[in-house]
């Protein structure tokens, strides 16, 4: 009678044995066939892993195990997204300093959960975002960021969440509110930032997402957030001779514009204003400040705007046209000004509908002219009422007319981006200090290098108070320093850094954490770096997974980087959630990892999260659905633990071989639940058959390795590896015979006149004429053949069909 199976004696019992022997502990600089295998880290919340982070783990741990097992040496870390406003707003929540909490949860984390998932974290070379070893590089990126002209500080309207008391990215802003409150929406505030300038690279940023091995639901959020446009820069005067610029992606339409729009914010419409309208258009110009970019931009928004009084004269055809201000023209983009073509753009239509202005057809289908439609007409067609360019074909317009304006001097070709700078400033407590300083005679200075870091004081007056400053600002002991240039009294930025810059490097600082006089050592990165493969959630294609893209590209133009694409691979997982619903606190269907772990083993947990569906997509949690994976661990431990004996059916020899190709061609496509399912269906045959022979058992066990380790390497070693350092991860991963994939025999349909009578067993390949003279021999085929026949069709390895009168 086997031994019974007990979850938790084997996990700890394997949990002790890999931390003593040092198993997942990689010599970086000696490892033969590096494979580095990356996972998004998580930022360590007060209530400790979610259902989602494990699964995005052990999806991943599972991937690096197999690589592992394939014969190379894998670098599997793991750290902690520590500092940011996620942790920051619990803390105040709970009436807690952010440092202490912090260092709890991060504690918890570690010891408490990550530990027991059963993945290779190699915990000698982790960080800690709040860590000053490791904030001190942070600083010293954004110095060098500095240095090359890609970060700047300027006054412009930022995205402000006045309950997070801080600017927020583009990216965590979602459908106009905040990311982390849902119900506050975003404001727009006028405030001097920091910013990257992001922007400098959206060409190679977009380039290179046609090389990257990334999937396209990530690589198409990317390009469309980038958002390439061609077309011309046109030169547009005010009445009074001054001068201003539109893109435009229609240079085609010059001859329609009706009306122009300038941006709220734009720095001419106090110029362009008119002393009549000044107090409208001021009244309007706070309205527009108080919603945020998404608001404005929303296409099926109520469209509004105030007429500055002043006019334009257009270009091509001298016309006086009227300037409006209208919050749908963002300054982020473009120019901030746009040319309005109400015939064929519907915004620019129901804009002129609204306040009554001329809508001018200059495309027609086939050059006749529609009228109007009761909406814009963005069809194809020729050029009309359009002067010297009437009747230009269809596709022929937006060349024809970008040379023009280059020979006339009033344009030149151009390309747009609808991606914006990086504005990395936070007015908040809980981050990395940004390292400049502030000084009357000198400007902005930066700290030197060898004064990094720039230590995040302690202090207990930490809570934002909305004023647009940070809480640091209030320590006038911080606050004030000298200054390195001239050594006159200066004062420190106040502002701390977004925590994506934190993430956006994390995975260069893994390898060279014993690294401490540069940011990375030259000689690891270049044997590990880049990142072989990088498993995370698609929720972060514009953020993370575009800012450490571009930091990348930026370390490696200065010189420090060997490459500039930070991964070799990405994959996305999807998302679990719990009877059809995303998970959340409020909906109270949160599942707790640590309780399902207890009660079922990280065995049985790793194989369920794993089992629900494509990896690639997710699956629905079921509470009472593990236990069907805890019966299959069990039946597997209760067969091995039998022992070995002779039984070897050629049908689960052959099974063994299919089940080796199923499951190594599932692993690296991420199809676990394929894979796992096969490994279902093998240990049944195996049962059903009573074989135990030792390549029968081995096999399963090192197929099941990877997503079972625990379980694993215990019955490894009841299978008589019993050194020391004998590791079922140390076997190698089985190949398989392709002869062996076919079965040896196959059932043959046997019809007459078409209709099924019978079927025959015979070995696989049977000659035709064999399985003719066997049809014909078969009692129910004789039984419905009542007359002559005529002819016998054999399909090989098929069917027969007995055609008879």
């Amino acid at each position: 009678m086997s031994r019974p199976y007990n979850a938790d004696e084997i996990e700890s019992k394997w949990r002790r044995i890999w931390e003593e022997r040092g198993d997942y502990v990689i010599d970086l600089a000696n490892a033969p066939n590096p494979f580095y295998n990356l996972m998004m880290f998580p930022y360590p919340s007060a209530e400790g892993l979610h259902v989602g982070n494990c699964f995005a783990f052990i999806g991943s741990d599972i991937y690096g195990r197999y690589m592992k097992q394939k014969g190379h040496t894998v670098f599997e870390p793991m750290g902690f997204d520590a500092f940011g406003i996620h942790s920051e707003n619990f803390a105040l929540k709970v009436g807690k300093h952010p440092a202490k909490l912090t260092r709890e949860n991060v504690a918890n984390f570690r010891e408490n959960q990550l530990k027991k998932l059963g993945a290779m974290f190699d915990w000698t070379h982790s960080v800690d975002t709040t860590e000053p070893d490791y904030y001190k590089w942070t600083q010293w990126i954004f110095l060098q960021l500095y240095k090359h002209g890609l970060a700047e500080r300027r006054t412009a309207p930022v995205n402000w969440c006045p309950a997070c008391k801080t600017v927020l990215a583009d990216s965590q802003v979602e459908n106009g509110f905040c990311e982390r409150h849902a119900d506050v929406k975003v404001e727009q505030r006028e405030l001097a930032q920091w910013f990257f300038k992001i922007t400098a690279y959206a060409e190679r940023l977009l380039k290179n997402l046609e090389v990257i091995d990334w999937p396209e639901i990530v690589t198409s959020v990317q390009r469309d957030k980038i958002g390439k446009s061609i077309g011309a820069m046109v030169t547009f005067h005010l009445e009074n001779g001054e001068s201003f610029e539109i893109f435009t992606t229609r240079p085609d339409t010059l001859w329609g514009v009706t009306y122009m729009v300038f941006s709220p914010e734009h720095p001419m419409v106090e110029k362009i204003a008119t002393a009549a309208q000044r107090g409208a258009v001021k009244a309007y110009q706070e309205e527009a400040r108080r919603k945020s970019s998404f608001e404005r931009a929303e296409l099926s928004k109520e469209k509004s705007g105030v007429f500055t009084g002043g006019y334009a004269i257009n270009p091509v055809n001298g016309e006086r046209v009227p300037i409006f201000i209208a919050d749908y023209v963002l300054m982020g983009y473009g120019t901030g000004a746009i040319m309005a073509v109400p015939a064929h753009d519907q915004r620019d239509y129901e804009f002129a509908k609204l306040m009554k202005l001329e809508i001018r057809e200059v495309i027609a289908p086939d050059g006749a002219p529609q009228g109007d439609l009761g909406e814009a007409y963005a069809g194809p067609g020729q050029m009309v009422n359009s002067g010297p360019f009437t009747g230009t074909p269809d596709g022929e317009g937006v060349e024809k007319v970008c040379g023009w304006l280059e020979e006339k001097k009033l344009g030149r070709r151009s390309i747009n981006y609808r991606l914006r700078d990086w504005c990395v400033s936070r007015q908040r407590y809980w981050g990395p200090p940004i390292p400049m300083i502030h000084c009357d005679a000198c400007g902005i200075v930066p700290v030197p290098e060898s004064q990094l870091p720039v230590l995040l004081p302690e202090s207990d007056d930490y809570i934002p108070d909305g004023s647009g400053k940070s809480p640091l600002a209030r320590n006038a002991a911080w606050v004030n320093t000298t200054c390195p240039a001239c050594g006159k009294p200066a004062r420190r930025e106040t502002d701390v850094s977004d925590n994506f810059l934190d993430s956006a490097w994390y995975y260069l600082r893994y390898p060279s954490t014993n690294q401490h006089k540069r940011v990375v050592d030259e000689a690891i990165t270049k044997k590990w770096l880049p990142v072989d493969m990088y498993i995370g959630g698609k929720e972060h294609s514009f953020g993370h997974l575009l800012y450490f893209r571009f930091i990348t590209m930026a370390l490696h133009d200065f010189g420090y980087l060997h490459f500039e694409e930070p991964t070799k691979s990405f994959r996305a997982h999807g998302l679990i959630t719990k009877s059809g619903q995303k998970m959340s606190k409020s909906k109270g269907n949160v599942v707790n990892p640590d309780e399902f772990i207890g009660r079922y083993g990280a065995d049985t947990f790793r194989l369920y999260l794993m089992f629900l569906g494509p990896y690639t997509l997710g699956g629905d949690w079921d509470d009472q659905g593990i236990v069907g994976c805890r019966r299959f661990v069990e039946r597997v431990w209760d067969w091995v633990n039998q022992g070995v004996n002779d039984v070897r059916p050629e049908a689960c020899v052959r099974l063994m071989h299919r089940t080796i190709k199923k499951v190594t061609d599932d692993i690296p496509t991420l199809s676990y639940n394929t894979a796992i399912a096969q490994l279902m269906t093998y240990i049944n045959e195996l049962r059903s058959a009573g074989a135990r022979d030792r390549e029968l058992l081995e096999t399963l066990v090192v197929l099941l390795s990877p997503f079972a380790p625990f379980a694993a390497e215990e019955l490894w070693r009841t299978l008589g590896h019993t050194d020391a350092n004998d590791s079922v991860f140390k076997a190698g991963w089985p190949g398989y015979d392709p002869e062996k994939l076919v079965d040896e025999t196959t059932t043959i349909i046997l019809q007459v006149n078409g209709k099924l009578r019978g079927e025959l067993l015979v070995p696989l390949n049977t000659p035709g004429p064999d399985l003719e003279r066997m049809a014909l021999a078969h009692e129910k085929v004789l039984k419905h053949i009542t007359g002559e026949v005529r002819k016998v069709i054999v399909v090989p390895n098929k069917l027969v069909n007995v055609v008879a009168k």
